[in-house]
């Protein structure tokens, strides 16, 4: 099961004894600065959790998988996500 961004409106709301709509406004007010961050090509580093990085992808040839035909796949940006070593740490039980 995934965690939404309501579940982590509920849980700041319910830890931090923030009311709701100040709640709200922290989470997504934090993430409108990651999308902005990421949209202006830079990366974004949170200590202790990871790395979200925009990489260059070049145009390249495809296959469409539904009738086979070759394509060419534009130039893009993804997004890239590094865990940091604590985090990989906890993740595996060391931390």
């Amino acid at each position: 099961m995934s965690l939404t961004k309501e579940q982590i409106i509920n849980s700041i709301y319910n830890h931090q004894d923030f009311p709701k709509r100040i709640s709200v406004d922290l989470v997504e007010s934090f993430l409108e600065i990651i999308k902005k961050t990421l949209e202006n090509g830079e990366d974004v580093l949170i200590s202790g959790f990871g790395k979200f990085c925009v990489k260059e992808k070049h145009e390249r040839r495809g296959r469409n998988p539904a009738t086979g035909d070759g394509m060419v796949l534009g130039s893009r940006r993804v997004v890239t996500f590094k865990c940091s070593p604590v985090l990989k740490s906890k993740i595996n039980g060391k931390g």
